[in-house]
């Protein structure tokens, strides 16, 4: 398994519905292992097995949902 993170800055994630929406749809996408919020910064963390999905199909999930990404990051972990 190869993991990776991706962070994303979204510029209209503002409540506790926002986070809920997106901790559930992110979760339907296998290899996505954890979903993180924080509504102060606007900011989503992704873990992810990089052999279940890719971080541009998690970028179109969001993007889908109508958030629009300010600015995205993503770090590869060696195990």
């Amino acid at each position: 398994m190869a993991k990776a993170s991706a962070y994303f800055d979204l510029e209209n994630m503002t409540n506790q519905k926002d986070v809920q929406t997106i901790k559930k749809e992110l979760d339907t996408l296998q290899g996505v292992i954890s979903v993180s919020t924080n509504t102060h910064t606007g900011r989503v963390a992704v873990d992810y097995d990089t052999t279940g999905v890719e971080q541009s199909r998690i970028e179109d999930k969001l993007q889908r949902l109508g958030y629009k990404i300010r600015a995205e990051k993503n770090e590869d972990h060696v195990m």
